[in-house]
């Protein structure tokens, strides 16, 4: 059993926020990942992996997403292109794309299409402006319900919630009752640094039952 003098304590308001990032990025893992494709207000598709991500509920169907600001305080061409459109795709990352997932994380001018710089083959949505990945498995239209910023300057946040309108999921990949099959999609997650990880060794648990008697 682990004692209190057995623990480091790092005090977050006494380091830099680049310290508390990495610290985050290496205790909060694995992390899906997010390959969110937008577009801009003038049509410029935009494509970037988030790693802070998540779902929220089913009712609406809802997940989140936090882009942060660059080192100067510049927010995501993401989120800039949220706030115009209100619209996005939400595209998961399984592990034969892993090396395009990461040369669409270069931080490209807006008027850059990262699909190209990518070598990702564009979609097109069935009830949204941005197009889909169509090397991912799983692909979300989503629209924006709100953007909650979190802190100010550098590496500041800036919370996507966006409501699910429409999933896609390869045949290959769908199971009969419109679930997605962890085997067939085979994602990869994020680890501290240049760290990944593949969904591939999984052990079952169930919910325990509450005791008899």
């Amino acid at each position: 059993m682990r004692t209190y003098e057995d623990f480091t304590d790092l005090m977050a308001a006494d380091r830099e926020p680049r310290e508390n990032y990495f610290t985050l990025a290496s205790c909060i893992l694995p992390r899906p990942i997010a390959l969110v494709s937008t577009v801009s207000a003038n049509g410029v598709p935009n494509l970037a992996p988030f790693s802070f991500f998540n779902g929220v509920c089913a009712n609406p169907p809802s997940l989140v997403f936090a882009p942060v600001t660059d080192r100067t305080g510049k927010n995501k061409d993401t989120v800039n292109n949220l706030r115009a459109t209100r619209e996005c795709v939400v595209n998961v990352v399984p592990h034969e794309i892993r090396e395009a997932m990461n040369r669409s994380s270069f931080a490209f001018p807006p008027q850059v299409n990262e699909f190209e710089e990518a070598g990702f083959t564009p979609l097109a949505s069935r009830l949204v402006r941005p197009p889909r990945v169509a090397q991912s498995p799983v692909q979300m239209e989503c629209k924006l319900i709100q953007i909650v910023k979190v802190g100010e300057g550098p590496l500041s946040g800036n919370l996507c919630v966006c409501e699910v309108l429409c999933f896609h999921i390869a045949s290959e990949a769908c199971l009969p009752n419109g679930t997605a099959d962890v085997t067939g999609i085979d994602l990869v997650g994020r680890l501290g640094g240049d760290g990944y990880a593949t969904t591939r060794d999984r052990f079952d648990l169930p919910k325990p039952a509450l005791p008899t008697g």
